[in-house]
Formats: structure tokens, C-alpha cells, sequence
């Protein structure tokens, strides 16, 4: 089994929400973009760019995906036949595939192979979400 647990990433991401104050923020009488930005330590270009999309109605919610439920079920055996079986050869590798990425949205991302324990994983999911 192969848990990759990453470090939180550079970027920091807004939600919409704080997109729309800091938006409405620099409509303020008074205010200007570049002090807005300079208070809440964001590019004065991404206020400009934001205050575009949202006269544009572009504005768009968080770009982090949500979370889905998945159900984890076990694989049907074939259907055995009356056929004589060949004589018993040792097991394949199992190629190395199945790779998944989790990604939560403080930056922090989980990588797990076909071979993950769901229990372990269910725990390590469980720890990062509460964080």
C-alpha cells in the first residue's frame, strides 16, 4: 500500500464569497483597488481582473471540486465452466496502475494505488478533512 499525503500548495485560493466583499470593497467611496488589495495582500491585477468577470457576470463560485460519494465494491468471480483447467502457473505481477489523486482544498493531496487499505484510507480521509 502507497499513501502520499503532499504539502499544502502556494496558491491561495478565494472563495467566491471573499471574491464579491473584496469586489464590493473597492466600489466603496474612497476606496481605491490598489488599497484593497494592499490591506488584504492580493494582486491589485486579480482585483481588477475580478472586478471584470463579476461586470461580466463571469465571476465564478470556488474552483475547488466537491467531494462525491463512492462506493467501494468487490469484483465478481467468473463463471466457472466444465472445462478442465490448465495446470496452475504462478500468479502475474499486477502492473503498477490505478494511481488516484484526491486533492482537499487547503492545497493538501492524496495520492493512493490500486492496493490502499480502504480502512487506512478511510482514516487518513477522515484526519485531512476535519484540518
Amino acid at each position: 500500500m502507497q499513501v502520499n499525503v503532499l504539502g499544502a500548495e502556494r496558491r491561495r485560493r478565494w472563495s467566491y464569497d471573499e471574491k464579491i466583499r473584496l469586489v464590493e470593497e473597492t466600489l466603496q467611496a474612497g476606496e481605491t483597488v490598489c488599497g484593497v488589495a494592499r490591506r488584504h495582500g492580493v494582486a491589485h491585477s486579480l482585483l481588477f481582473t475580478w472586478r471584470r468577470q463579476a461586470r461580466q457576470g463571469r465571476l465564478g463560485g470556488d474552483s475547488v471540486p466537491a467531494l462525491v460519494p463512492v462506493e467501494i465494491t468487490p469484483v465478481a468471480s467468473p463463471i466457472s465452466s466444465d472445462a478442465p483447467q490448465p495446470a496452475s502457473s504462478p500468479p502475474a505481477q499486477r502492473a503498477r496502475t490505478g494511481i488516484i489523486e484526491i486533492e482537499f482544498g487547503g492545497g493538501c493531496r492524496v495520492r493512493v494505488d490500486r492496493d490502499v487499505d480502504t480502512e487506512t484510507l478511510q482514516r487518513v480521509l477522515e484526519v485531512l478533512r476535519r484540518r
